[in-house]
């Protein structure tokens, strides 16, 4: 869209909320609706193609007001949790209006949120199971047996869930891909369980913070089957580039997984906070996180879905209003383009470090995501990024792998061009030279290995 078409469009919706406070006396305070009213409203998928925006604010009122602040809040939600499970070729399991399943879909503020929600889970469900026989031991006796695992590429969030949910965590080496492997994951749990430890939980990673490195989820998922582990699912960024037939090779052995987690926020265009959860089954959510205070009860509870069962906080954000906005606007065909024009863009960026003997990539570029290194010391590299970053013409975010400092480099907006990474990699030469120009990277020895370390 052009931006006078924004600024019609944004006027439009601000003269409705005027309009609205305006006339707000004379609307119901209690919605006069059914639960399940909103189901037959609005189509079972998501809209191959873009929706106009008058198609869109007419169902402001037609869809939403009805149902006021709640039920629509939850069962909008509902609806739109399915379209994008739906959208991003996940199982049935996950769906909530589907005859078979037990499980389904709601919004957390943060994907860190959603992995600490899915742990309490699987430990809860667990403690239950050892209860079955040891009846009389208390639960923080077996809760101190429990141990985790992820990757050593995974998230930060799994180790400050762990922390909170008061469980051993073990990070596990990764293969030369940066991929978590069965194998690996098998011989620890063999060593926990001759400690007399009790494995739990997995968390396997889809697109790695790093360098957005896969965990092998098809050999992984069979696994924690057999094994009694819940297996969470972190697709934090690259979950919403599922929404490419063509990019779901990854989500072999999905089937296995107990939930699964992204963020519409990173990479579809949708603003924080929105971080997408879907489980398996539901009640494991429920005995986990319900309380049933009088002031919270309602005529329907007990019958409905009620939100605040499957997350930390019992009060919550119209999330699904934005997310369902977006997916109309764009349409799945609209948001498969920008997904595969950001791949595009990072694939540029990629052919430009490489024609810089300067520069190397330390790691495989997966979707768009691109990791970069000045060769030689890690200082030179750490100095470039405080350079760019100095600039106020970018900023970049660091990790590292195998004892490199490398710069990541993502491409997530759509209006992102050619031109735009040409610019930007213009300035990072700029920068690096001045880098490798300065008296103190001048004869700096190296440790032997490519990509040297200090």
């Amino acid at each position: 869209m052009e931006l006078d078409e924004y600024r019609r469009y944004g006027k439009e919706l601000v003269d409705y909320i005027a309009e609205y406070l305006r006339t707000v006396r004379q609307r119901r305070v209690f919605p006069d609706v059914k639960p399940g009213f909103l189901r037959p409203l609005i189509p079972m998928s998501a809209p191959q193609d873009p929706e106009s925006w008058s198609s869109i604010f007419a169902d402001i009122e037609r869809v939403i007001m009805p149902g006021a602040s709640n039920p629509i809040c939850t069962e909008l939600e509902m609806c739109v949790l399915d379209w994008l499970a739906t959208m991003l070729g996940l199982p049935s399991q996950f769906l909530h209006y589907h005859p078979e399943s037990h499980g389904g879909g709601v919004l957390q503020s943060t994907v860190s949120e959603s992995t600490l929600i899915a742990m309490l889970a699987a430990r809860k469900a667990k403690i239950a199971q050892l209860k079955s026989s040891e009846p009389n031991t208390d639960d923080a006796v077996l809760t101190s047996r429990l141990v985790a695992y992820a990757s050593d590429q995974a998230h930060s969030s799994v180790q400050k869930g762990a922390l909170i949910a008061l469980v051993k965590l073990r990070l596990l080496e990764t293969d030369g891909d940066f991929s978590l492997r069965a194998v690996t994951l098998m011989q620890a749990l063999e060593a926990d369980r001759k400690r007399g430890l009790v494995p739990f939980f997995l968390c396997a990673t889809l697109g790695t913070t790093g360098v957005c490195a896969f965990d092998c989820l098809n050999e992984l998922g069979p696994l924690c089957t057999r094994e009694g582990l819940w297996l969470h699912v972190d697709a934090a960024y690259a979950g919403a580039a599922l929404v490419c037939p063509e990019l779901r090779d990854c989500l072999r052995g999905v089937q296995h997984a107990d939930s699964f987690t992204f963020n519409p926020a990173k990479w579809m265009m949708v603003h924080f906070d929105c971080a997408a959860l879907w489980v398996r089954d539901q009640w494991k959510l429920h005995q986990t996180l319900r309380v049933g205070a009088t002031y919270l009860q309602h005529a329907d509870s007990g019958t409905t879905v009620d939100f605040m069962n499957w997350q930390i906080p019992l009060s919550r954000r119209f999330r699904s209003l934005k997310l369902w906005f977006v997916i109309r606007s764009f349409g799945v065909v609209g948001l498969q383009a920008h997904i595969r024009h950001g791949i595009e863009m990072a694939k540029y960026f990629e052919s430009l470090v490489q024609s810089d003997s300067n520069f190397e990539i330390p790691a495989k570029r997966h979707l768009g995501l691109v990791v970069f290194r000045l060769k030689g010391p890690n200082s030179l590299t750490e100095e470039l990024l405080a350079e760019l970053i100095q600039s106020g013409s970018m900023y970049l975010v660091p990790a590292n792998i195998q004892q490199l400092f490398i710069i990541r480099f993502t491409v997530t907006s759509q209006y992102t061009t050619s031109a735009d990474i040409l610019w930007d990699w213009n300035i990072i030469q700029q920068r690096a030279a001045k880098v490798l120009e300065s008296p103190t990277s001048a004869g700096l020895p190296s440790d032997g290995v490519g990509g040297t370390t200090w």
